[in-house]
């Protein structure tokens, strides 16, 4: 984009001070500056530019309108003081991590292993503030206040270990499926598998566990957690709450250490990415050192390219260029004519031309010289497979019948085995939704219209069927279509609930 070092200098002008209030001409005056010092093009800090800059950054929502009030010498001033702004919420992050960004070096990010103790130490010792806080009659006591600070650095660690953990990650995603390493990359890569990568998988499985604990027992008393964090003043719901303040914060947290039912965590996806990144690296080895095989790519050869350039003058740059490219001066090499003809008056480029097939290999062609078959068109194999799918519908349309049908007759329950397979299937669904047993849980068949919720009770579920009897201890289980949206009203008639035993 035309001009973008004049605006990146603009927005580092506006924030590198807090509430930074300028008109245009004090915009154009820091510019002056930068535009001596080559940091910005020639031109660059004339008014007229700074004005069609700073209107584009507003429009853009960088930057909004400041104070009205201005203090002028002449009527020229006061038409270009009278506007001043100041820069917004939204572009004082944007510039944040656009700086951030620039200053991020193309090698690996470490990562910050030492924060794994910090938020065990940090999660055991809220769980040791929490019965003393809430023990406070007031809402400034000495335990609500270290409560508040161990969470707000509990979060901010976990951030940052959590930032160091993908911007490594996703460096060695980069380079361990890289063509054509050299030797020394390999031995480094190796290195960085066998010795870094160990030592960090074994300190965050070694943290996860007491981790984990911690988290199980704050689970249970979460929400007098987030009443003690609560603020007294009232913000207002558009501000920005800090971190660990809310329900998401909290479960955000907890599913980075802890696995669920169909929801592996971070700690699970960093150990599968950990084996993924060896095995990529022994292909790696085994291709450089069989020596047979196809290239995938050149990028050995470009980077060998790329430094003879580096070196050339420009003389030499446009001869290489030409050896590498074959940009020679034109010459006839196609095949003579099939038949007696003058095309002297034909350029090369409109003639005809004539197909080559072209094999890169390292050593020798391998390949077949044949082209691939069709795909055969085989009717009888596709409608068995239609046949196979519209059976496999209607035994669970038929499931889901006969578990809506219990509902109306929980006495003489005695489930088949495909209602019993939807049944398992929609109780774990259900069973994943809630944190804990003392909570209700809801799962939905959406192709048919079937929803199972789960709530806590003083007696037992019998379920019936006939490859044995399923015991939900301490748990009501309810059916109902899913269009109905009305809560639990106690009612036998219409609360469709599975409970008592059955046959």
């Amino acid at each position: 984009m035309r001009g973008h070092r004049t605006y990146l200098a603009i927005m580092r002008l506006f924030t590198s001070t807090l509430l930074a209030d300028l008109s245009a001409s004090e915009v154009a005056g820091s510019l002056a500056v930068a535009e001596r010092e080559g940091r910005i093009a020639e031109g660059e800090s004339e008014l007229s530019t700074v004005v069609e800059r700073l209107r584009k950054l507003r429009e853009w929502g960088n930057l909004t309108f400041g104070r009205r009030e201005t203090v002028a010498s002449s009527i020229a001033e006061f038409q270009h003081g009278s506007a001043r702004f100041q820069v917004s919420k939204l572009g004082v992050r944007v510039q944040r991590d656009v700086d951030a960004l620039l200053r991020v070096p193309e090698g690996a990010r470490e990562v910050s292993r030492e924060l794994l103790p910090a938020v065990e130490r940090g999660l055991r010792e809220i769980v040791e503030l929490l019965p003393a806080a809430l023990a406070e009659r007031t809402g400034a006591g000495r335990a609500r206040e270290r409560l508040c600070e161990q969470v707000t650095t509990v979060f901010l660690q976990h951030a940052e270990l959590a930032a160091t953990v993908r911007d490594f990650y996703a460096y060695l995603g980069q380079v361990v499926t890289r063509h054509q390493l050299a030797p020394t990359e390999i031995s480094g890569f190796r290195n960085l598998l066998v010795e870094y990568i160990q030592s960090v998988v074994e300190d965050v499985i070694r943290h996860t566990e007491p981790v984990a604990d911690s988290l199980r027992v704050l689970a249970g008393h979460r929400r007098e957690l987030l009443a003690v964090l609560d603020t007294e003043e009232d913000l207002g719901e558009e501000v920005e709450r800090a971190r660990g303040r809310t329900e998401a914060d909290w479960q955000e947290l907890t599913e980075w250490f802890l696995d669920a039912p169909g929801r592996p965590s971070q700690v699970s996806a960093l150990r599968e990415a950990t084996a993924r990144a060896i095995g990529s690296l022994l292909a790696s080895v085994k291709h450089a050192t069989s020596g047979g095989g196809p290239v995938p790519g050149h990028r050995g050869e470009l980077l060998k390219l790329a430094a003879w350039f580096d070196r050339s003058s420009r003389e030499e740059a446009h001869q290489l260029y030409a050896a590498a490219f074959g940009l020679h001066s034109a010459r006839c090499l196609q095949p003579a004519a099939d038949h007696d003809g003058d095309e002297h008056t034909i350029s090369w480029r409109d003639g005809r031309r004539v197909q080559r097939p072209v094999n890169v290999r390292n050593r020798s062609d391998r390949s077949a010289q044949v082209g691939s078959s069709r795909v055969l068109h085989d009717p009888m194999t596709e409608q068995r497979l239609l046949d196979e799918r519209r059976a496999e519908q209607r035994r669970r349309a038929a499931a889901v019948a006969e578990l809506a049908a219990a509902r109306q007759d929980p006495g003489a329950v005695r489930l088949s085995a495909d209602a019993l397979e939807i049944l398992c299937e929609l109780l774990t669904l259900a069973m994943a939704a809630r944190d804990s047993p003392s909570e209700s849980g809801t799962a939905v068949e959406p192709a048919h219209g079937l929803r199972l919720t789960l709530r806590p009770s003083s007696g037992d579920t019998r379920i019936s069927s006939v490859t044995g009897e399923l015991v939900l201890e301490g748990t009501a289980l309810e059916l109902r279509p899913a269009e109905t949206t009305g809560e639990h009203d106690g009612n036998a008639e219409t609360s469709d609930r599975i409970s008592g035993a059955a046959r």
